[in-house]
């Protein structure tokens, strides 16, 4: 019997949430990026393009269902490196020399959405959190209850991966937080490529 029959549309968002939330806490290095990116970007910027990215993959997690769980091979790592790789050269190229705590918090809007989409949105394809929910839409075949519940999921991690690299930033100098944030996405860069 499918678990449809036996769940309500809010039960199995619940599930969704719970088990895509327990799935990118363990081991997810979007967490990391997060954090770095908001040591250089407005938090909203990043909150925002996190969230568009993370409802899109999530939208393509459940509307190919078991198709994301069948992906296999070098060439969602190599994405992954690559738009890591990519977020560390924008963030480190472009930078006025003086930057002052306002700036930053003012910058560039278009800027900080498009290097934090590119860098969530390209990377960690097929990662335990996509997986789990094309899993429960697989199973469950209640595709919007477990879209909603999984992007909720990963706005929630979002929210605190923030919080942090809000905190580190509001305590650093500019030039100190662009050598980390563009260093932090060349090690996720790296990790991807190990992977390959």
């Amino acid at each position: 019997m499918a678990i449809s029959a036996e769940l309500t549309f809010g039960a199995v968002a619940l599930l969704a949430f719970w088990s895509v939330l327990i799935a990118e806490l363990v081991g997810d290095k979007s967490i990391y990026a997060l954090t770095s990116l908001a040591l250089r970007f407005h938090w909203a910027a990043v909150f925002v393009a996190f969230a568009v990215a993370s409802g899109a993959k999530m939208m393509a997690a459940t509307l190919l269902g078991g198709a994301v769980m069948r992906i296999h091979g070098r060439w969602p790592y190599v994405v992954s490196a690559a738009a890591f790789f990519v977020s560390a050269i924008l963030i480190w190229v472009d930078e006025p020399p003086e930057i002052g705590q306002e700036n930053t918090r003012r910058g560039d809007w278009s800027k900080a959405i498009l290097v934090c989409f590119t860098s969530f949105f390209f990377s960690e394809w097929g990662d335990p959190g996509q997986i789990a929910a094309a899993a429960l839409v697989v199973k469950s075949h209640v595709l919007f209850a477990t879209w909603i519940g999984a992007t909720l999921a990963l706005m929630t991690k979002g929210a605190a991966a923030l919080t942090l690299g809000v905190q580190i930033r509001n305590r650093l100098p500019q030039r100190t937080l662009r050598i980390l944030a563009s260093g932090s996405c060349c090690v996720l860069g790296f990790l991807a490529i190990v992977r390959v």
